[in-house]
């Protein structure tokens, strides 16, 4: 048996065409659906990510602002900056590029950003919303595996769902929103760590399992129970043996469990994309005037 590969890219596209409709709309309206990216220091990755948001956010009718402070900037630079942006009307969505330079208090920062422009989910209000199944933003890489599950028509009720990592930006929201009440949830989650015992006893009980540990190959295939789907979060940089000097991307899923699994993401163009549709959908709600759009399921598929 080897895996059925599941389109990131593809589902990404059908969401983003979405996206575009309600931009129409909304600037039909005379509202410019407009996300503020901000950025301190000049760290490559962060450059290139940034970039790519916004030709993303373009093309989907979705103004951009990029705001870039030196990374010697002050505090109060910073805070003056993100300020702005919360109070400015055209600004419906905030975005803080991750990581900041050394020095730099991130938690003062993301809890500085308006909870009803905070795209990214990553306010302390938003966090908590989403514990108490409250309307909220949701980080956009947690709602991009919901929705990948979901498009593909992967049952969630009373399944059982293993998370292997715990961090804030994925496994803890992941395991909260898997876990809520009602069509696009009702799973069983299991959630994994560093300092759990046999994880592949638990792994092996999953129906769907869920990589997002930032270990390249920790998911074997022995941890895998046959059939099941699997989604890998990760994505690392690594030596290519094939060519000296090379390098390629992987994840934390190993080569081998696409012999064991029903269904399994690629790395690339598996979760990776639809973290940038989830940020471009989030920006539209923020424009539209809603916390946050629920999730609905027709004939399978989510949408919304």
């Amino acid at each position: 048996m080897t895996a059925r590969r599941i389109d990131g890219k593809l589902r990404a596209a059908e969401i983003q065409s979405e996206v575009a409709e309600r931009a129409a709309k909304l600037r039909s309206e005379g509202v410019i659906p407009t996300l503020a990216m901000m950025r301190i220091g000049e760290d490559p990755a962060s450059v290139i990510y940034l970039r790519k948001k916004a030709e993303a956010s373009e093309s989907v009718g979705v103004a951009s602002k990029e705001v870039i402070l030196p990374a010697d900037a002050n505090h109060d630079e910073a805070r003056s900056a993100l300020a702005a942006l919360n109070q400015d009307p055209d600004v419906h969505g905030i975005l803080l590029q991750l990581p900041l330079p050394e020095g730099w208090d991130v938690t003062e920062l993301l809890g500085m950003i308006d909870p009803d422009k905070d795209v990214d989910g990553f306010h302390s209000v938003s966090v908590g919303r989403l514990a108490k199944g409250e309307p909220t933003f949701v980080s956009c890489t947690p709602l991009g595996v919901l929705y990948l599950i979901l498009r593909e028509g992967i049952e969630l009720k009373g399944k059982v769902v293993a998370v292997l990592g715990r961090s804030n930006v994925v496994g803890r929201p992941l395991a909260n929103l898997l876990s809520q009440k009602g069509p696009t949830g009702d799973a069983t989650v299991i959630l994994l760590h560093s300092r759990s015992r046999n994880p592949g006893t638990l792994t092996r009980q999953a129906d769907v399992l869920i990589a997002a540990a930032g270990k390249a190959g920790v998911v074997t295939a022995d941890m895998v129970k046959p059939g099941a789907t699997v989604i890998d979060v990760g994505i690392h940089r690594v030596p290519n043996p094939d060519k000296p000097g090379k390098f390629r991307l992987v994840g934390d899923v190993a080569p081998e469990v696409k012999e064991v699994a029903g269904a399994l993401t690629p790395v690339p163009g598996g979760v990776g994309p639809m973290t940038v549709a989830m940020l471009l959908r989030n920006t539209v709600d923020a424009a539209s005037g809603m916390t946050t759009r629920p999730l609905e399921v027709r004939d399978g598929a989510a949408t919304g």
